[in-house]
């Protein structure tokens, strides 16, 4: 039988990718989206694929289809990547800008954690991949909200991977650099061409670089790692 991952956030970039990908690799994948009603038909053209209509910052949502979705699964991993980011000065940020980035970024990541996890504590085995950024290790200036919300999900995997450590249940985050995607869309070309220069390997990173890691981590080959950030930015920082 399959095993079954949650994956938030599937419609778009990331996500998307990440879906694909391991579905393709034999797991069964169920998904979280919020709006992206035809980019979910196509998505489910794969058969091992699955998708909900969930806003994760509400928790009754998130608890009613976790229930739904727990009465004919048993989940081996969690994939928390659904993110959003506001990129402005500090004197700019409102308090509705930054409850907007933290709900999703870090409470939508508590919600849907929390809602799944007891079921993979009772099987004694899990794999939970959290997807921070490189900003949230080094910070990143006009994102000081974002920066936050990405520190705060490090936090969160280093100190749940020592509480679920004797469920034998792994916590990873993953800090991607500048990836190709929406999220970086209101930069310029030559903003963009900038930040590769900037990396090792002269490039900005493209979702398949963060689905391969994805992949790594739930792998047996990574059974024995946990509590870590594995920063996947060509070399940025």
């Amino acid at each position: 039988m399959a095993k079954t991952v949650i994956v938030t956030g599937v419609t778009r970039g990331i996500g998307r990718q990440i879906t694909l990908d391991l579905a393709n690799e034999g797991y069964f994948v169920i998904g979280f989206y919020k709006n992206s009603e035809t980019e979910v038909k196509e998505l489910e053209k794969n058969g091992n694929i699955k998708t909900y209509k969930c806003d994760i910052t509400d928790k009754n949502q998130v608890f009613t289809v976790a229930e739904e979705i727990l009465k004919n699964n048993n989940i081996f991993a969690i994939i928390n990547n659904a993110g959003v980011a506001k990129t402005s000065l500090f004197c700019d940020v409102s308090e509705q800008d930054f409850d907007f980035v933290m709900n999703t970024n870090v409470k939508g990541a508590f919600l849907v954690t929390k809602a799944f996890l007891q079921n993979m504590i009772n099987n004694k085995y899990g794999k939970i991949v959290n997807i921070s950024s490189i900003w949230g290790v080094c910070g990143g200036s006009c994102e000081v909200v974002y920066s936050a919300s990405k520190s705060a999900i490090i936090g969160m995997s280093k100190a749940l991977s020592r509480e679920l450590g004797p469920s034998n249940i792994t916590v990873n985050c993953i800090a991607p650099g500048v990836i190709e995607t929406d999220m970086i869309s209101n930069l310029s070309q030559d903003d963009k061409e900038s930040l590769a220069l900037e990396t090792s390997l002269q490039r900005n990173g493209k979702p398949k670089d963060i689905s391969g890691a994805v992949s790594f981590l739930l792998s047996d080959k990574a059974d024995f790692i946990t509590g870590q950030v594995l920063t996947v930015d060509g070399g940025l920082i």
